[in-house]
């Protein structure tokens, strides 16, 4: 398997609607499957109101959207001229005929009242491919419980795969029944032939994998020319030297390379490894980390970036043995992680939500540029006549956004509290969570906004930085904090605008001749603002044009 390109053919959202890539957190398009059903009469549609009870090591909204698992298609038992027992089938047309594909079937008992009342059995072109199957006990007794069985089939001679599901002989007089969530058929191309196959007749077979990662595999979605074989990865660190661990992720450790490794054979990083890679092989840009690929072979999931000398701007904050960052480093940081961010929000339709904003996620190269990196957990925003994204929460505490953590509703405003929060970190070089700290200083958030409502936050900036700040920059950086860490989405600034006045508050700082109180009494003045649309491939700091233009400076800067 790990020798085959997974090239994607069907993915069919079985009894309900269509599925676009604005619901989908791996931007998939799931079709529904009235067109496929061979005998219509037969199925009988079925819908849940409930969420999906996910379980530890089963499905994840990663592997299918919520919709997937709430609607199905079960045996339509009110049709009496079915009989009692008959199966649903469905002809899903592939090309080629002989060929092999993996075929992936979801399920998930929306049907039943009660645990082990639903046996059914799952034929592949009218092969039996699982007999007697029992959705309580591959979901650990749970009701509602998403789950999905991989299988590897030929097609059939007419270049086709059918599906079926039936009832079981285990299956009493009352709960006779048989249902189907999803479908995901992806053609099996062999590397070795340089994408052909074999043209042989061969034996037809059938072949179960139960919790497969390949039918998620990046492979599939058309990346192998990211993959790097694993042996040069091996290589590259010397065995995966302990010595070369420049660091710890949420998804596995990271080697100097930069090699982020997960634990061999364990499955819960796949979702993070397959956005990571979605995301990545379509975005480029000045302030994103760039992936340079990944490897799946031998039960490993590696992802290979380029090398980011200076590390995450954290340890450099209050990390042991970083030289000092000033103030204009500091604010040269902040504008290029939020030129980052503005791109991922602006630079495509729907935009991306990054989810994870915090000072490990912001690498400086050897320039001290800034990188937002670590998309394991970015998704789709909202498309354009919506107004959020219904989804779980996820981020790291301390720098989740509390109208996100109560509704569940997620925007690009998610972003920007996150990101002002990291501004407080840069300001006040301490930890957004310290548990030692008293209570009223642990959250790093509340306890800054706190002194900057009595006026005092002078007072709890980074010593190393008192004397260096221009009072109107202080302000303005402040401000925008403050702004960012709004209670209500609909009441931050977009990223665009935190961008604007991080630029003008560098520009006060840099500016020998600009009046400290000249904004406040209104008078003219030339303000050099960059571009902030760094949406280009190779964009540089002078492919980026100021915009030079006179207006008044008013207090609140625009």
């Amino acid at each position: 398997m790990s020798s085959r390109i997974l090239e994607t053919i069907h993915r069919i959202n079985v009894g309900g609607s269509k599925v676009t890539p604005f619901n989908d957190t791996l931007w998939r398009t799931w079709v529904p499957d009235e067109g496929f059903l061979v005998l219509k009469p037969a199925a009988k549609k079925v819908v849940s109101t409930h969420p999906p009870n996910y379980q530890p090591g089963g499905a994840t909204r990663e592997t299918a959207p919520d919709h997937v698992y709430m609607t199905a298609q079960s045996m339509n038992r009110g049709n009496a001229i079915l009989g009692a027992k008959f199966n649903i089938s469905w002809n899903f047309p592939v090309g080629s005929s002989g060929v092999q594909h993996l075929v992936r079937l979801h399920f998930c008992d929306i049907v039943s009242t009660g645990l082990n009342l639903l046996y059914f059995n799952v034929y592949l072109n009218d092969l039996e491919a699982y007999k007697d199957m029992d959705l309580s006990s591959l979901t650990f007794h749970e009701l509602g419980s998403p789950m999905y069985v991989d299988f590897v089939a030929d097609s059939d001679d007419l270049g086709k795969m059918r599906v079926s599901v039936g009832p079981s002989d285990l299956s009493t007089s009352t709960h006779v029944n048989a249902i189907l969530n999803g479908v995901e058929i992806m053609k099996m191309v062999n590397l070795a032939a340089s994408g052909s196959v074999s043209s042989e007749k061969k034996k037809r077979r059938t072949w179960i994998i139960v919790g497969s990662i390949l039918g998620g595999s990046p492979a599939g979605n058309g990346y192998h020319n990211l993959r790097i074989p694993f042996a040069e990865v091996q290589s590259a660190t010397n065995n995966f030297d302990k010595n070369l661990i420049i660091g710890m992720g949420g998804f596995g450790m990271v080697y100097k390379g930069v090699l982020k490794r997960g634990v061999p054979g364990h499955r819960q990083g796949l979702p993070e490894f397959q956005t990571e890679i979605t995301v990545l092989s379509r975005i480029r840009h000045r302030h994103l980390v760039s992936l340079v690929g990944y490897c799946e072979e031998q039960s490993e999931m590696i992802l290979v970036y380029e090398y980011m000398e200076n590390g995450p701007l954290k340890s450099h904050l209050y990390g042991q043995g970083q030289a000092t960052l000033t103030w204009k480093q500091r604010l040269e940081i902040c504008i290029g992680a939020a030129r980052g961010i503005h791109y991922l929000h602006t630079g495509f339709i729907p935009g991306i939500i990054h989810r994870d904003i915090k000072s490990t996620n912001i690498l400086l190269d050897e320039n001290h540029e800034a990188k937002v990196a670590d998309f394991g957990l970015s998704r789709a925003g909202p498309c354009l006549d919506e107004t959020h994204v219904s989804t779980g929460v996820k981020g790291s505490f301390g720098y989740l956004d509390p109208e996100y953590f109560r509704r569940q509703q997620l925007t690009d405003k998610s972003d920007v509290y996150s990101f002002g929060v990291v501004m407080l970190e840069v300001l006040c070089a301490r930890p957004a969570i310290d548990p030692l700290l008293a209570r009223e200083q642990v959250n790093l958030a509340e306890w800054a906004l706190q002194w900057k409502q009595s006026g005092r936050l002078d007072q709890i900036i980074d010593p190393k930085l008192r004397g260096q700040i221009k009072h109107r920059s202080l302000e303005k950086f402040v401000e925008t904090a403050e702004k960012c860490l709004a209670e209500y989405g609909v009441d931050r600034p977009s990223m665009g605008d935190v961008l604007w006045n991080l630029e003008y508050a560098l520009q006060v700082q840099e500016s020998g001749s600009l009046r400290e109180d000249s904004s406040a009494n209104g008078d003219p003045v030339m303000v050099v603002v960059g571009n902030g649309d760094r949406s280009e491939e190779n964009c540089s700091s002078e492919a980026s044009t100021a915009l030079v233009f006179s207006q008044l400076v008013t207090n609140e800067g625009r």
